[in-house]
């Protein structure tokens, strides 16, 4: 199992984060899409490293069209020296719609196709073949050689999803690299819907599920004392509570017999009753959403729930941000 680190959202920090993560024996790096742009600070990463993978988890590809999202791969692939990983969600309609004013439609279909318009653009590059590239949603039928970079030395980035529901995860298991689980994840909801789902999606290109890498950011409860984990715990909690009040993960809520919090939990963040939202996650569902374990045992929880499925595992932990703190627990998985 590979361990992933995060890159912080500033720029200036971002070049010693990824030095010190590849130090500790990390294998990746990667950046996400909330108040800052999340290939910026790759750049810097990939300047200050040799070996660490960097990747986008996620950027918002709906908010942008193929040929940005290809450009920008296709540039970040060949300064790091063949090491970005491009990590691309969907986000939901309203912040499509509402914060970036761009068109939602279809978000399965679409992101199928967003994907084979920017292998279908990389390839022109590869190869100097026409760009011939018409679909539903997108068409890219023009590349002169003025905008043509060429052949990248590197070859065409990974592109991974992020997906939760089972279109999207099919489609991931159809067109992508590897597959970006979301945090907001069970191991039964993976086990019984998402794994089936991306083994679907597979099959349709002659593939198998072996061929797709899956990640997971996994919700983690620890600490070194009673304090420190209920703070865990609390943080977690509503972390947990934030993504369930989205009606969209509704599915996995209901896969336990919890759909009826997901309601309540809707209210209440409209309500901007955040504390009061965590409140509603009890402890069986906490224990089913995050690993909750001393430092030394987190390694062998993680290898319990997610050993035979998960490829790759970075923290998911709101409560704390001292990497010193992290210590062990980075040990024991190393170790492992």
């Amino acid at each position: 199992m590979k361990l992933d680190g995060g890159i912080p959202f500033d720029m200036a920090e971002a070049g010693d984060a990824a030095r010190r993560l590849e130090e500790a024996g990390y294998t990746g790096a990667w950046g996400a899409e909330t108040t800052n742009d999340p290939f910026l600070p790759l750049a810097l990463a990939a300047e200050h490293t040799e070996r660490l993978e960097l990747g986008t988890s996620i950027a918002v590809a709906f908010a942008r069209n193929p040929m940005i999202l290809a450009n920008i791969g296709y540039d970040l692939q060949k300064f790091s020296g063949g090491r970005f990983i491009l990590g691309l969600g969907s986000q939901i309609k309203p912040h499509i719609t509402k914060r970036f004013s761009m068109p939602w439609s279809s978000p399965a279909a679409r992101m199928r196709e967003m994907v084979q318009a920017i292998h279908a653009i990389w390839d022109c590059w590869e190869t100097g073949d026409r760009l011939d590239f018409r679909g539903e949603f997108y068409s890219h039928t023009l590349m002169t050689p003025f905008f043509n970079p060429g052949p990248n030395p590197h070859g065409k980035p990974r592109i991974f999803l992020a997906a939760v529901g089972e279109l999207m995860t099919e489609v991931t298991g159809e067109v992508a690299d590897g597959w970006i689980s979301h945090a907001f994840t069970t191991p039964a909801y993976m086990h019984d819907v998402a794994m089936p789902a991306l083994a679907r999606g597979a099959a349709k290109t002659g593939r198998s599920i072996d061929d797709i890498e899956v990640s997971i950011p996994a919700f983690i409860v620890t600490g070194t004392n009673e304090k420190e984990m209920a703070e865990a715990a609390a943080g977690t909690r509503q972390q947990i509570a934030f993504y369930g009040s989205t009606p969209a993960y509704k599915k996995v809520l209901a896969h336990h017999g919890w759909e009826d919090a997901q309601p309540e939990l809707n209210r209440l963040s409209k309500e901007g009753k955040w504390v009061e939202m965590g409140e509603v996650i009890d402890e069986s569902m906490l224990h089913e959403f995050a690993i909750v374990a001393e430092p030394d045992q987190v390694a062998v929880e993680l290898k319990k729930r997610f050993g035979e499925v998960v490829d790759r595992v970075s923290f998911y932990a709101p409560f704390r941000s001292d990497p010193e703190a992290w210590a062990p627990v980075i040990e024991s998985i190393l170790a492992a």
